[in-house]
């Protein structure tokens, strides 16, 4: 059993940097905590509540949460909720904590996508599951091209407006629709806050489709997720494919995807890295970071370790 926890009093000099998100009064750490994995059921609590606690301590106030996320779905959000009680709840107006709906969370016609019913029962959930009265932001997780865009919008709007969330966001939607979204919601007194979307070096299609200059000059900030692309951008597939890794296990990562051309870049990109002193994910959060309207990058640790490690792009 973990001590009683006091948060560093040193927590907002221990180098953490942040940054306006768009044209917003929010400021966002460079480097905030996605909870995809590592903090579900499945998990050991006590090391996920270690890394939450070691993420506060070094200045990282935005924990990224979605309904699906563990596995199994939802116990992500429940760990959170336990740590919130256990160690938290004290320092709950120095958080920023978002949460999403729009994948898939239970069964039947209402348990995913964009209708006004599924996120407004899926953020209720949520709020319950992490012991929360409201979020500082929540999400539409994907488009959706069978609802209409009204719809998911006004429903958003609407639960700014009841208080259950203060600021919302989008994630996964094409360039037509985020322009929409983004005129839509302005109209309405609920600007878009933020866009979350995948960027990486070895995947740049919110560069290349216009997604990121769209958001910049809209005064939208724009969050990052898989900076790392799921482990690639790292060291650890330098030399072939380790057996306890997830393009090992094949369920995100699967091993047609390490062809020779990518090895080969990977290694490029490396002796790069090496030749400025850092490590090949340091390079490619650093990458992230220097593109023109990028607000913040999301990394997950299954350690404080592997956290500390990714903490050195900002020094």
């Amino acid at each position: 059993m973990m001590e009683h926890y006091q948060a560093d009093e040193h927590r907002y000099e221990n180098g953490m940097k942040y940054e306006r998100c768009g044209r917003s009064g929010i400021l966002l750490p460079q480097v905030s905590l996605g909870m995809w994995h590592n903090f579900g059921n499945v998990d050991p609590y006590e090391r996920s509540r270690e890394i939450l606690r070691y993420a506060f301590d070094h200045g990282i106030t935005h924990f990224d949460l979605a309904n699906n996320y563990g596995p199994a779905y939802g116990t992500a959000e429940e760990t959170l909720g336990r740590v919130m009680d256990d160690d938290l709840r004290p320092y709950r107006d120095e958080l920023f904590i978002s949460t999403k709906a729009g994948y898939d969370m239970w069964a039947g016609p209402y348990g995913e996508w964009g209708s006004r019913k599924y996120l407004m029962a899926s953020l209720d959930q949520s709020l319950k599951r992490m012991h929360l009265d409201y979020v500082d932001l929540f999400y539409s997780h994907r488009f959706d091209p069978n609802t209409p865009m009204e719809e998911t919008l006004q429903a958003l709007v609407d639960i700014v407006k009841a208080g259950k969330a203060l600021y919302i966001g989008i994630s996964n939607w094409p360039l037509e629709a985020t322009m929409f979204a983004i005129d839509y919601l302005k109209q309405r007194d609920t600007p878009l806050l933020i866009y979350q979307g995948k960027l990486n070096m070895l995947n740049r299609e919110p560069i290349e489709e216009g997604i990121l200059s769209c958001c910049h000059e809209a005064g939208v900030g724009f969050i990052a997720f898989s900076p790392l692309a799921q482990g690639l951008l790292t060291n650890r597939y330098l030399n072939g494919i380790p057996e306890d890794s997830r393009m090992s296990k094949g369920k995100f990562l699967r091993e047609e995807m390490l062809t020779p051309e990518l090895l080969q870049q990977l290694r490029q990109w490396d002796e790069e890295a090496k030749e400025n002193g850092m490590s090949l994910a340091e390079m490619a959060l650093q990458w992230i970071l220097k593109q023109q309207g990028v607000t913040s990058v999301l990394v997950g640790a299954s350690s404080t370790k592997q956290l500390a490690q990714n903490l050195q792009c900002i020094k």
